[in-house]
């Protein structure tokens, strides 16, 4: 029993330089990562502002690692410290938690000394993503985000207009997906994704939004963050 719990007490000393070195590698990956998810990622959110987060979860799970693997105690007590943790922030987007699911496996690799194969694996995993999203890029034209809002008495029955905005929207794209259709004070809101071949389709679009909705505000996201229309 006395073996035991000093089997359960026990713990290696942790290499300052190793942990420094892998800090400062986390810190390049997180970087890295950071950039690969501003310049490919096709999220509506702010990148920018989501891609600050990189650093910290890579980092933190680097961190949290090289201790834990240091002593059972602290391996044990880990989950129940994770247990006792809530994160209440949504994560709306498969791709965010993708990311997230990236970085915090850098921060595992890295934690267990395995600087040289995280490195490289995630390296050419980012490298893939990057090809398959240029790929689908190239293949869907431009995809866009097209966020259109009806106010006042142009949307007092803003139900009866869906169909109209959706036939509008599907003459001039070679696809259309309504991500968001909200009603406020007769007021109408509505997201739509699409795909474009050309910018002359957006002109058309646009064109015909507003001689059939002359109120109506036309806005196009996309991830390059073209200006409004």
């Amino acid at each position: 029993m006395q073996n035991l719990a000093n089997f359960g007490a026990a713990s290696d000393p942790i290499s300052l330089i190793t942990l420094a070195i892998n800090l400062a590698v986390g810190v390049a990956l997180s970087l890295v990562l950071r950039w690969h998810f501003e310049q490919f990622g096709s999220t509506l959110s702010n990148r920018q502002e989501f891609a600050q987060v990189f650093p910290f979860v890579l980092l933190t799970t680097t961190l949290i690692i090289t201790i834990v693997k240091a002593s059972l105690a602290l391996s044990l007590g880990l989950v129940g410290a994770l247990s006792i943790v809530r994160f209440r922030t949504p994560i709306k987007e498969p791709e965010e938690l993708a990311y997230l699911f990236i970085a915090i496996a850098m921060g595992l690799g890295l934690g267990a000394s395995q600087t040289i194969p995280t490195v490289l694996a995630g390296l050419s995993i980012l490298a893939v993503m990057a090809v398959l999203m240029q790929r689908r890029n190239k293949e869907v034209g431009k995809r866009l985000y097209l966020s259109l809002e009806l106010p006042g008495k142009d949307a007092e029955t803003p139900q009866d207009y869906l169909s109209q905005l959706t036939s509008i929207t599907s003459r001039h794209t070679t696809h259309r997906d309504l991500r968001r259709y909200d009603i406020r004070n007769a007021s109408l809101e509505a997201t739509f994704m699409i795909d474009v071949a050309n910018a002359d389709q957006l002109l058309a679009l646009t064109e015909d939004l507003r001689t059939a909705f002359p109120s109506i505000g036309v806005t196009f996201l996309d991830q390059s963050q073209m200006p409004s229309v």
